[in-house]
Parts: C-alpha cells; structure tokens; sequence
C-alpha cells in the first residue's frame, strides 16, 4: 500500500514539475514573441493601417459618415463620390488628403523598417499587413478600404519604377474611361506585367509572392465593382 502511495507521489510530482515546465516554456515564448522587432512591425503595420483616415476626415469636416452612402468603402474615391453632393470643392481636397494619408500609413512604417535594417523578407511582410489592415480594419468590425492608396504607398517604397508605370497607366485610364475602380485595377496589371520585366526576380526573395498576395487583397476587394462593370452599372467619379 505505501509502495502504491509513494508511486503515485511520485508521478503526481513529476507530473506538476512536466506541467510548470510546459507553462514556464510557452510563457517564455510569449514573451519572446511580442518582443521580436520583426513581430512587432508587423503588429504595429496592421494596426496603423487600419486607421480609417477616409472616414475620420469626412466625420471631422462634413459630420458624415461614407460608410452609409456609396459604396460604403473608407476611401478616397468613397469620400469624393460621397461628399461631392454637397460641397465638389471640399470633397476634392479631402480625396486628395485621404489618398496621401492612406498611403503614408505603409511609407512611414516601411522608411523606419528600412532605417533601422530589417530585412528585405520582414519589409515585404511589413507591406502586406498594412494593405490587409487598411481592407480589414480592427477599428471598424475588420470592414475597411479597397487598399488602392495603401498599396501604393508600400510599393512606391518597394518598387518605385513600377509604382510610376502603374501611376501613369491609372492617369491615363482614368482620363479616358472616367471610372475608378477599372483605372485602379489596370494599373495593378500594369504593375504585377512591368514587375516581372524590371524584376524578373525580386531583390532579396527571388519571388513575386508579395505582389500577388496585395494584388489579390486588392481585387477581392473589389468584386461588388466588378460585378457592376460587367453589369455596365459602375459609377464615373473620376
């Protein structure tokens, strides 16, 4: 009987010490975790691309919410063809001012990633969840943007030549066709075509993963618009 007693001490003990082992170990990778710098962008790249610039702004100069008009999207195209109703002036200056903030929110975190030396791999990872945090806002029940001007912004940063080809190409479509969605959506063609010509393979990752994974953000976003050009439905704002 005290064979059996002291057995099942023993293995109770080594139980317990198996257990705040296993707990002291995942607590230590907790904290390893949220103190890894590249972990630490990528939160902080999430949380400040998901700031709703569009929708603050029109709040904070019009009291009115874009969400419940439109399209019902948080962006610069959302804002002007919203608040045009009311004010055309205004509505343009602060489309034009949504644009530069939605994409400052991927340059400032990326130009701060490169300062202090993170890799190419941790950049490019910085770039996605920004775009993802401007399309699926924490702010806002993960609704958001269609991550045009935040995609932008990180690949200015990443691919400056073909963020100037993909410019050019959205001017000019959208001086022609006069639609937003259609322009924005050729100049990401334009960009993912030119991107395999001036970086057959890109610097550092030897893939054009990134590319694909924020385009593909990007035209998810915007099926309701595509279903509606292809219903001849979509609206001219630009």
């Amino acid at each position: 009987m005290r064979t059996i007693e002291k057995t099942y001490y023993s293995v109770k003990e080594i139980i317990t010490k198996l257990l705040l082992y296993c707990d002291n170990f995942i607590e230590g990778l907790r904290v390893d975790f949220l103190f890894n710098i590249n972990v630490q962008f990528y939160i902080l790249s999430y949380l400040v691309g998901g700031i709703p610039f569009g929708l603050l702004i029109a709040k904070l100069f019009t009291g009115k919410d874009i969400r419940e008009s439109g399209s019902g999207s948080i962006g610069a195209t959302n804002v002007l063809r919203v608040l045009k109703e009311t004010n055309p002036k205004l509505a343009k200056k602060l489309a034009i001012t949504t644009v530069v903030l939605d994409a400052l929110k991927g340059i400032i975190l990326l130009i701060i990633g490169k300062f202090i030396g993170l890799s190419i791999e941790t950049l490019w990872a910085i770039a996605i969840f920004a775009v993802i945090g401007h399309c699926y806002s924490p702010y806002l029940k993960f609704e958001g943007g269609k991550g045009v001007a935040t995609g932008a912004g990180v690949l200015l940063v990443m691919l400056p030549i073909e963020i100037l080809i993909a410019f050019i190409t959205w001017f000019v479509a959208g001086k022609v066709l006069k639609i937003s969605s259609l322009s924005s959506l050729l100049a990401l063609c334009a960009l993912i075509i030119s991107s395999f010509i001036i970086h057959p393979d890109l610097e550092g990752i030897k893939t054009h993963a990134p590319i694909f994974i924020i385009a593909f953000v990007i035209v998810y976003k915007h099926i309701p618009n595509i279903i509606r050009l292809f219903q001849g439905k979509e609206s001219k704002v630009i």
